[in-house]
């Protein structure tokens, strides 16, 4: 992937590699109205508008039958990912497949979370899953927790970056910005995963709830302190009060140094 800004990766070109990938399965698939509709509509538009557009196109491609839709799209999806990076290089074009299960598979959940697992192991789901978090969070909590025992480091991933309340370049989880403790069981998992990649993930996640719930953060810092803490969970403690301390903040200094020792 040459340099150059990641919307103009949603172009024409992409669109007709969509419509290529999407007829090998379904040679039924219309790629040349496909072709047309979207690229006649992306100049004007930044990232998300050009990403919602090729989803939308898809939608109204596949007749807005999404579980057909998703029969064919599933296949298209190529090898995982095995590196934590690449994600927005090597399988960007992914991305509108997880804004098609975001924006029209909230009412068939069982396969929208197949989807999105298999979506998650490429590119990511983290905006995805949000929309099912507001729809119907216990039964999506229930999910999000057994993806963090998941052997699979992007799925573990998903399960702490989905949730957290003020994930950039998505909208807000009030819901857990007014209370987070529904989420701390899924980082409890995630406290010492080997994974760097999952590490900063709920390092971040930790990070959002001391923005806005400073005691109840305090309360699972000190929790994981007095359990003889890995090197793994010191290190998500370190990165997840960085904020606190770039504020000198006296209890995060204290945590500081026992996280050094």
């Amino acid at each position: 992937m040459a340099y150059k800004k990641l919307k103009l990766w949603f172009d024409k070109d992409l669109a007709k590699d969509l419509a290529k990938k999407i007829s090998k399965v379904d040679p039924s698939f219309n790629g040349t109205s496909f072709i047309k509709s979207t690229t006649k509509q992306l100049p004007p538009l930044e990232l998300k508008a050009r990403v919602e557009v090729f989803a939308d196109e898809l939608f109204h491609h596949f007749d807005g039958d999404y579980d057909q839709a998703m029969a064919v799209l599933l296949k298209i999806l190529g090898p995982e990912n095995e590196e934590e990076t690449g994600m927005f290089t090597e399988y960007y074009w992914i991305m509108p497949i997880a804004k098609f299960v975001e924006k029209y598979g909230r009412y068939n959940f069982k396969l929208s979370m197949v989807a999105l697992e298999e979506v998650t192991k490429r590119n990511t789901s983290e905006y995805a899953i949000r929309p099912f978090i507001e729809k119907d969070q216990k039964k999506t909590l229930k999910q999000i927790l057994k993806w963090s025992k998941n052997s699979n480091k992007h799925i573990r991933r998903l399960a702490s970056e989905g949730v957290r309340p003020r994930l950039p370049w998505a909208s807000k989880l009030d819901c857990f910005i007014e209370n987070p403790k529904p989420i701390l069981p899924i980082l409890n998992n995630l406290k010492e995963d080997p994974s760097k990649y999952v590490q900063k993930s709920v390092a971040n996640c930790l990070n959002d709830i001391f923005k806005d719930n400073l005691e109840i953060g305090k309360a699972l810092v000190e929790e994981w302190l007095s359990d003889h803490p890995t090197k793994e969970t010191k290190w998500i403690i370190k990165h997840g009060i960085r904020s606190l301390l770039k504020k000198e903040d006296k209890w995060a200094r204290g945590v500081e140094k026992k996280v050094k020792k």
